[in-house]
């Protein structure tokens, strides 16, 4: 017998994955930006110098998507990619000054879309949340 379709997690975590991706898209909209070229930007500045493939990987998109993210980035002045002292090949990839600005204003209102969905919860139940997501994720990487 076939699930039904009211009991199918997938179901209710693909809804809720949409729904936080159009708040976010709507948030970060006003800076000129995507959800993901806000993720990129989030990720250089905690690891400014971070190659292209790493940020594919700590943004979860693929290395094509990412390079086109940058490329559209680096076309608008928001980060600079320079040749890797050592290892020329390796492009390293950091804000730049109109970057940082982009990222502050797109961020106050992204937090908002967080805050406002953590707020919904207890403390407790935020950390029950997370370490049934992470199962999750454990169960479905296994």
């Amino acid at each position: 017998m076939r699930m039904p379709l009211d009991q199918r997690l997938g179901s209710d975590l693909k809804r809720v994955e949409q729904q936080l991706m159009t708040a976010k898209h709507e948030a970060v909209r006003p800076a000129g930006l995507t959800v993901p070229q806000f993720a990129a930007l989030l990720v250089l500045e905690q690891s400014p110098g971070i190659s292209a493939a790493a940020l594919a990987r700590s943004c979860a998109v693929t290395p094509q998507t990412m390079t086109t993210i940058l490329r559209n980035l680096e076309q608008r002045g928001l980060i600079e990619r320079n040749a890797h002292p050592w290892h020329g090949n390796v492009l390293e990839t950091r804000l730049t000054e109109s970057g940082t600005a982009v990222l502050v204003a797109a961020d106050e209102r992204a937090s908002a879309v967080e805050r406002r969905l953590a707020d919904a919860f207890t403390e407790q139940e935020r950390t029950t949340l997370r370490a049934l997501l992470a199962r999750c994720s454990e169960v479905l990487t296994s």
